[in-house]
């Protein structure tokens, strides 16, 4: 019971950075990928098609591989050093992660946004140029409401994933919760360590699973 305790102290101290991981990643790849789509739909074909080549890139190379290139990028290319990278005190490796997983994400939701977006019916931006509506006016106060009700399962499968993909950051040496784990299991020759891991995600994703479902049916008025 006394090494189980210290299990789950020092999983819960590594958990820090895996919700760190996971919050900066929704903050800054939602709106990216609301961006990249509207990119994507651009009648400048340029544009569409250098957001075209960003998805394709990022939705067809791993994760892992994405994470090492954002990381190690700019010494072996541009020849800065990581430690002038560092934000204050925040190590690169912590940057480059939040960097790493911000930019991936965002192709996936890109994707997901654009399907919402050109599902909508043409009338209703007719009817809202009718109504004396601006592009803008039409999209964030007409268009937007309804695609982020229609996509919001999608968005929920994403952010699901993302929790699990938290894992990944090990692969830079992020002190976060998976890392904790292995040190763990290697210290006490035990696999409990990786069995209460699984249960902190699980729980996570559970948690998440129930608010978006709650936020899914306040969305779904008409029902």
């Amino acid at each position: 019971m006394d090494d189980l305790r210290s299990t789950i102290t020092q999983l819960l101290s590594g958990m820090t950075f895996t919700l760190i991981i996971f919050f900066l990643t929704l903050v800054f790849s939602l709106p990216l990928g609301l961006l990249v789509a509207k990119g994507r739909m651009s009648r400048n074909r340029i544009l569409s098609g250098a957001t075209r080549f960003y998805i394709s890139v990022m939705r067809g190379t791993p994760l892992m591989l994405q994470l090492l290139i954002v990381y190690f990028g700019p010494w072996y290319i541009f020849k800065i050093s990581l430690r002038d990278l560092s934000v204050g005190s925040l190590d690169y490796r912590y940057v480059a992660t939040i960097i790493g997983f911000s930019i991936n994400y965002a192709a996936y939701f890109a994707e997901i946004f654009r399907g919402g977006i050109q599902s909508m019916p043409q009338g209703q931006y007719e009817a809202a140029q009718l109504l004396g509506f601006s592009k803008s006016q039409t999209f964030f106060r007409i268009i937007l409401p309804q695609v982020i009700k229609r996509v919001l399962p999608s968005v929920t499968n994403e952010v699901i994933t993302l929790v699990k993909d938290t894992s990944l950051a090990q692969i830079l040496a992020v002190s976060e919760m998976f890392i904790a784990a292995k040190a763990l299991a290697s210290a006490q020759v035990s696999v409990t360590p990786f069995i209460v891991a699984g249960v902190f995600y699980y729980l996570m994703n559970g948690i998440i699973e129930i608010g978006m479902n709650k936020l899914e049916h306040r969305l779904n008025y008409y029902s």
